[in-house]
């Protein structure tokens, strides 16, 4: 039995002084990449993405929406998603037609939400071209909680529920092949170290840091994504792409005393909601990532592609490569939000 893959003193050392160069000097090594990424123009695609009322997901979605692409919207606030498309509408260039845009209702804190949007989607029998795996939370100083579902919240948002959504959703994104899953990653999860059987960090005998379970949580979805790649099919036309936005500024900091608010929206070397999504437009769209993509997974590699906000492939944290661990976390995942051992397989059936 796999035990927690604790980091030592020197490894945890080491992935924290990574994760500060990055932060400083991102502008720095992103200094190439353009304010704006260049869109193809995207008529016939069909995209979902979550959280996309704020921050990344709403940049996301926005330019996508721009340029094309029937986006829906997969959020837990419906009026304000409502609220932005009209928005963006407003800005439509004139004698463009008009957004393809709707609202689909998500709260990643609830599988039965997570399941209902997933079944609801696949009644249409529709071809999903593009998934973003963009919610998210980090609560900064809080205490352990966790979800209706007996879980803890870090873990179900940034792992459990895009693992279950897109399982979900493999059926409309083998119709709309070749297709491709986002997840919206972070380097944090060089800090992480999971237990397989114990993704919940109940009665570990260690005490809660809300940065350690969003480590663990981003670290267990690269894991994950990972074998998803390396587990569908190469002739089934679906990749699996992380990227790491880079250091956003974001609302991770509402719960710190206002000052020290004031103080993180001033940083300097942070990005910009709208820099931060250059880096998961390029991996939504560019077709040499998926390119990249498929050329790994001919040479048997089995990571799937990590990139930066430098838009150029990343390596991820040695805790990732870690395939005996992997095929735990894998097994434990399908366990927790309640999916058979041949869900992939029965997935793809269904998209016949």
């Amino acid at each position: 039995m796999a035990t927690m893959a604790t980091l030592s003193w020197s490894e945890w050392i080491a992935a924290l002084f990574r994760i500060v160069c990055d932060t400083l000097f991102q502008r720095f090594f992103a200094r190439h990449v353009p304010s704006r990424v260049s869109l193809p123009n995207l008529a016939h695609p069909t995209v979902m993405v979550t959280g996309a009322t704020s921050g990344i997901g709403l940049h996301t979605a926005k330019a996508l929406a721009l340029s094309g692409a029937h986006v829906i919207l997969a959020v837990r606030n419906i009026k304000a998603a409502k609220d932005l498309i009209s928005l963006w509408e407003a800005e439509r260039p004139q004698g463009t037609p008009p957004l393809k845009c709707e609202v689909m209702e998500l709260d990643c804190l609830s599988f039965d939400s997570v399941r209902k949007l997933g079944e609801t989607w696949e009644a249409r029998k529709l071809p999903l071209n593009l998934l973003i795996n963009n919610a998210g939370i980090f609560c900064m100083t809080e205490s352990q909680k966790f979800s209706k579902d007996g879980c803890e919240r870090h873990m179900q948002v940034n792992h459990l529920a895009p693992a279950l959504l897109t399982v979900l959703l493999l059926p409309s994104l083998a119709r709309g092949a070749p297709s491709r899953v986002v997840m919206v990653n972070s380097i944090m999860h060089y800090l992480g170290s999971v237990e397989p059987i114990n993704l919940n960090m109940k009665d570990s005998g260690r005490t809660f840091h809300s940065t350690a379970a969003y480590s663990a949580s981003k670290l267990a979805q690269v894991m994950f994504s990972n074998l998803l790649q390396r587990r569908l099919p190469k002739e089934g036309g679906i990749d699996v792409v992380c990227v790491h936005p880079g250091e956003v500024k974001s609302q991770v900091a509402r719960s710190l005393p206002r000052l020290i608010q004031w103080a993180y929206m001033k940083l300097f070397f942070l990005f910009s909601s709208e820099e931060g999504a250059r880096s998961v437009l390029f991996c939504a769209t560019d077709k040499e990532v998926q390119g990249h993509a498929r050329r790994l997974r001919s040479l048997g590699y089995p990571l799937a592609p990590y990139f930066g906000p430098d838009l150029k492939i990343w390596s991820v944290a040695k805790q990732a490569l870690n395939m005996e661990r992997a095929h735990l976390l894998w097994e434990e995942t399908l366990k927790l939000v309640d999916l058979p051992a041949d869900c992939i397989e029965s997935a793809l059936t269904d998209s016949i």
